[in-house]
Parts: C-alpha cells; sequence; structure tokens
C-alpha cells in the first residue's frame, strides 16, 4: 500500500516538474554550462572530482557538481563535499524528492548539459535528470521515457568506478563534432 503511494506521488511529481525542453547530443563547443552527479561513496570520488572541473576548465564550461552522500555519518564524522551541492538523506522527502532548494540551486545554473555518474535508476536520480533544462543528457543507466541521449554502460565482465567511466566518456566527447 505505502509502495503504491510512493509510487503515486512519484509519478504525480514527475509530470508536475518534468522539463519539456528538446534534448539531443550536442557538441562540446555548443556546451557553456554543465551539472554533474557523483557519489561520494564511489572509490574513486576524488579522481572523478578533479577530473571534472579539469574537463570544464579545459573546455571553458562554467561547471558545477552535485554529490548524492546518503551514508548515515557517526557522531563526529563530517562531510567531505560542499553543504550546498550535496544531497543528503535528510534532503529528500518522504517519497525521495529532493529539496526544493537543491533543484532550484541545480536549474539555477541554468546548464547546457547534464552528467550522472552514478550507476543507478533511483528516483531521486531521475527526478533530477527530468526536471533539468539541459539540452544534452548523459547517464549510465537509462531512465524511464529515455531520459539521456547517450548512456555509458559498464563493460559486461566488470564494473567501472565513475573516474573510469569519466575518462571514457570525455573519449567519446572528443569525437561529437
Amino acid at each position: 500500500m505505502l509502495d503504491s503511494l510512493k509510487d503515486l506521488f512519484r509519478r504525480h511529481s514527475l509530470k508536475k516538474y518534468a522539463s519539456t525542453e528538446p534534448t539531443s547530443i550536442t557538441p562540446l563547443d555548443k556546451v557553456h554550462s554543465a551539472v554533474a552527479f557523483i557519489d561520494v561513496e564511489d572509490t574513486s570520488f576524488n579522481e572523478c572530482k578533479n577530473a571534472l572541473m579539469i574537463f570544464f576548465r579545459e573546455h571553458n564550461i562554467k561547471g558545477d557538481i552535485f554529490f548524492f552522500d546518503f551514508r548515515k555519518l557517526t557522531e563526529g564524522e563530517r562531510l567531505i563535499t560542499s553543504i550546498t551541492t550535496t544531497i543528503l538523506k535528510k534532503d529528500l522527502n518522504w517519497f525521495g524528492r529532493p529539496s526544493r532548494e537543491k533543484v532550484n540551486l541545480m536549474l539555477s545554473g541554468e546548464p547546457d548539459m547534464f552528467i550522472s555518474l552514478l550507476p543507478s535508476t533511483d528516483y531521486t536520480l531521475e527526478f533530477m535528470a527530468k526536471c533539468s533544462k539541459a539540452r544534452f543528457k548523459i547517464g549510465r543507466e537509462q531512465l524511464p521515457g529515455s531520459t539521456f541521449d547517450l548512456v555509458i554502460k559498464d563493460p559486461e565482465d566488470r564494473t567501472l568506478n565513475e573516474a573510469e567511466v569519466f575518462a571514457e566518456l570525455v573519449k567519446f566527447m572528443d569525437k561529437i563534432r
């Protein structure tokens, strides 16, 4: 019963807030701003964050990086990312939608490109991807409704960390003209 109610609220929320902007694969020279999502629990978190910042700088892209951190922090343990751009469990409502503050912060950058390096189809990520007005959306797992224009999948024989996926994405992006 609770799951069906949760699904109902999720569908309604997506319908209400989803962007209607058309999306497509876009060459890097047409991308001026971007938003990326990474998971702080990934083993390559710092490497990936640094690679993203270098990529944005090299391509003259105003980039924002948001972090998913759903860990339960113990007393004395601190966040390793900015509280402003980190989506915590407490930032989600009862059915998984991020707070208006976090969504508005993502939207305020008016990104041309949305990058998700999370290997997930989690509702929180789906909500952020679908409400983004980015013209080019990239992810690791396709979301319902074919949200992503480009999906970078792991090879069948192993799971890649976020930094490895981003390195492959950069190779691909350099080929798009």
